[in-house]
């Protein structure tokens, strides 16, 4: 297989030179663990204190990594990544919410990212989390068989609407619909309900799309016993695979708690499941679909391969991969110049309700080995060819 994603010009035709430097300088931050737990910590500080800090946010951190405040104006960034043939998920990155009327304004926004996939080739999906949608100790309470109190169950009724009322109008829209995983403790009750909206509207192919986290290693088997539920009841699997982004918090609430974390052993594991999920998918693509969600070059290019392999056009509809937006676009430029089906998630929402998510990406890439180097050995080349050009 071809060794593309060294590319540099390709994976950095859309940045102007500042836009380069910009780069440069904030993985840099970001390279360093004690500046991004300072400017954690500084940046909270000054948002709960109303310090005017949103512009210097934005015109830094958030623009590298945002589409834009509002969904309109991620339409710059869709239309200029399309002319690439780099797809976008708009994905309204707004976190730790807990009222009702915010899962209403959450519901309300996702519906109108479905209203704009369905108008737009450059989207393909939208997305939401189950969070988004409902209270997470509520999640939680179910996954562990607690009962309800009537007010619960109600608002519960409410979740499970909220969730029928997304899928129902992607079904209706013919637009994919990613739904993001989440903590393990919360996720059994989360994954029971997207089985059901799958059962529901992916009768003729997949348009609900789950997320299987695969640096946990029961995920496989989840996978396995999942595709027997829908060979048996007669409905489509949409599949997004990542590694998982919460391993810390995984980690320590195992060992807190005094059970075995849901995390694999090591790097190699995780890997090795990840690819190993691929390939379960690849070998049923008759009633799954596969959003591969990985910054890892070796897992692209063994999908790839696997394709290649099995005679899959690059643009077989049921495959797509993804990366985020600002990150690896070694690996998504060169891919969509290559023919394969890709899309970067592009997180958007007011700045400071995007800081979590911000702060998560930047903690995210210090924690993941190698990621933050192998971000600025790509920057660094490219700034050198463009030199001695």
């Amino acid at each position: 297989m071809e060794k593309i994603f060294d590319n540099t010009q390709v994976a950095f035709s859309l940045k102007s030179d500042t836009e380069l430097d910009r780069a440069y300088f904030l993985f840099k931050m970001i390279d360093s663990e004690p500046l991004v737990r300072i400017g954690t910590a500084v940046t909270n500080f000054a948002i709960k204190a109303h310090l005017p800090v949103e512009g210097l946010i934005r015109a830094t951190v958030f623009d590298h990594f945002c589409g834009g405040v509002n969904e309109d104006d991620c339409l710059t960034v869709v239309d200029k990544m399309f002319t690439k043939g780099v797809s976008s998920v708009l994905d309204y990155s707004v976190e730790g919410k807990e009222e009702e009327e915010q899962f209403d304004a959450a519901l309300e926004m996702t519906l109108r990212t479905i209203e704009f996939a369905k108008e737009r080739l450059a989207i393909p999906f939208a997305v939401f989390k189950p969070t988004g949608l409902g209270r997470f100790e509520l999640y939680e309470k179910l996954g562990e068989n607690q009962t309800f109190t009537p007010a619960e169950q109600a608002e519960w009724d409410r979740v499970v609407a909220r969730f029928d009322k997304v899928c129902s109008e992607a079904h209706k829209k013919d637009v994919a619909l990613l739904i993001d995983g989440e903590e393990s403790w919360m996720q059994d009750a989360a994954d029971d309900l997207v089985t059901e909206m799958m059962r529901k509207y992916n009768k003729e192919k997949a348009i609900v799309f789950n997320t299987l986290q695969m640096y946990r290693w029961d995920r496989l088997d989840y996978l396995k016993k999942l595709h027997e539920v829908a060979k048996k009841d007669g409905f489509y699997i949409g599949m997004k695979l990542v590694r998982g982004a919460y391993m810390e918090k995984e980690n320590k609430r195992a060992e807190e708690k005094g059970y075995v974390s849901p995390i694999c052993i090591s790097k190699e594991a995780t890997d090795e499941n990840y690819d190993a999920a691929v390939l379960y998918m690849l070998e049923h693509l008759d009633i799954m679909s596969i959003f591969a969600g990985t910054h890892n070059e070796l897992s692209s290019y063994k999908l790839m391969e696997l394709m290649q392999e099995r005679g899959i056009a690059k643009n077989e509809n049921r495959i797509w991969f993804g990366q985020l937006y600002g990150m690896s676009d070694n690996i998504s430029y060169n891919l969509a110049e290559n023919g394969y089906n890709v899309a970067k998630y592009l997180p958007f929402g007011p700045v400071k309700d995007v800081m979590p998510y911000l702060i998560r990406r930047a903690e995210e890439n210090t924690s993941v080995a190698g990621q933050t180097s192998r971000e600025l050995s790509m920057i660094k080349a490219e700034r050198k060819r463009r030199k001695e050009k």
